[in-house]
């Protein structure tokens, strides 16, 4: 291409990881030229869980997962353990590396157009055509014209940043894990489960969030998440890996990034551009959770783009931000509460391990999360669930002082 755009797609999707991988991959099936701008040698820090809703609805084949796992342990500041089994289901783990790509090559299989480069600025043409400019890895600056373009380019979006306003208030929890190899035998001295994700609530592994310890098969995901930029994310995983044992373990590389706190107000620029995935900001408050929200935001965005190309009206843009809202500002809302809470200081978390406990809140928590959305087929739990979280926000239930095992 020269730099004087010459080729005009409908659809320029800027970032290609699970967000723009399925808009880029739904908008070819629907027949729409789209071209897959992405700019490669990237993966995100991420614990790697995907629930079973996500195999069915964005067809990933089983032989993606690399571990499932069939249960989650919390560990408390104290150190207590409590065990919650995952009942007629599983998580899945995959390893962002061979997943992302794996979804970006299927969307080339579909018919989009896949390149290489990092996205420098959004231009117009005369006729008011957007113009994305980027570099390639080597040579001058290329340039693509676009009837519409999907910035899926992550938490810090330079799409973002240039055309929707407000995206430079974005709030951030830093990430920061690093993949080791698994242990070929696990002994008494290494804390760890190859079936089992383990989570942190401990102030001094994350003052704000938590940290894991992830299976990954072959591999284990240690991380952290912060937002105070003072903690050092590196010598937390240090510290976990030290206490579990798993500091010996040869580390085969580390990543580190920002991860969105919230989802944004505004998702379009009223015109042409429509975010998606990190870049909108949908990851879960409290599980930081992000594969299966990604996904939905690169469908519903390419779902909104082909109504607007279809139509010319600029208003379709916003129905990707209306209808998540829909389905998921509910539960993003509780999760944002309660993670401003219970994630405030030791002591709330010690009470929020406790609560993990009780086999309401155990069975509640893992259908919400496989099927994505509040259970409503046991009020009655719902009411016990509501009388025993008041009573430990009020400190009525006794904390024990023993670690469980």
């Amino acid at each position: 291409m020269s730099s004087n755009p010459t080729q005009t797609f409908d659809v320029v999707v800027i970032g290609g990881g699970p967000a723009g991988a399925i808009a880029a991959t739904d908008l070819a099936r629907l027949g729409r030229s789209v071209l897959l701008l992405d700019r490669g040698g990237r993966i995100k820090p991420c614990g790697g869980a995907i629930p079973p809703r996500a195999m069915e609805e964005f067809e990933i084949p089983k032989d993606m997962l690399v571990a499932t796992v069939a249960s989650a342990r919390m560990i408390s500041p104290s150190n207590h353990k409590v065990n919650m089994p995952i009942e007629n289901g599983y998580v899945g783990m995959v390893d962002r590396e061979p997943f992302d790509e794996w979804l970006r090559e299927r969307a080339a299989e579909n018919g989009a157009v896949r390149c290489t480069g990092t996205f420098d600025r959004l231009l117009r043409d005369d006729d008011g055509t957007a113009v994305i400019q980027y570099h390639a890895r080597t040579g001058e600056p290329e340039q693509v014209r676009a009837r519409a373009v999907i910035g899926a380019d992550g938490a810090n979006s330079t799409v973002a940043r240039q055309c929707i306003p407000g995206a430079e208030k974005m709030r951030y929890v830093f990430a920061y894990h690093e993949i080791i190899k698994t242990p070929e035998t696990v002994s008494e001295a290494v804390d760890f489960d190859p079936t089992r994700c383990d989570v942190y609530y401990q102030g001094k592994l994350s003052p704000d969030f938590y940290a894991w310890i992830f299976p990954h098969g072959t591999t284990i995901s240690v991380g952290v998440g912060s937002a105070h930029k003072g903690f050092s994310l590196r010598q937390a995983v240090a510290e976990l890996r030290k206490d579990t044992g798993l500091d010996q373990t040869e580390t085969l590389r580390s990543e580190g990034a920002p991860i969105p706190l919230k989802p944004l107000r505004v998702w379009d620029n009223g015109r042409d551009v429509l975010l998606a995935g990190d870049a909108a900001g949908v990851v879960a408050p409290a599980s930081g959770e992000g594969i299966y929200y990604a996904m939905l935001g690169g469908r519903l965005a390419a779902e909104s783009v082909d109504a607007y190309l279809t139509t010319g009206d600029a208003s379709k843009l916003k129905l990707a931000r209306k209808r998540f809202h829909k389905d998921h500002g509910r539960v993003f809302w509780i999760l944002g509460i309660m993670q401003h809470f219970w994630y405030a200081n030791d002591k709330r978390r010690e009470r929020f391990v406790m609560m993990c406990k009780d086999p309401d809140v155990q069975r509640l928590t893992w259908e919400s999360y496989m099927h994505k959305k509040l259970t409503r087929k046991s009020p009655l739990a719902h009411i016990k669930i509501f009388f025993k979280d008041t009573a430990h926000l009020l400190g009525l239930i006794r904390v024990p002082k023993k670690t469980d095992g």
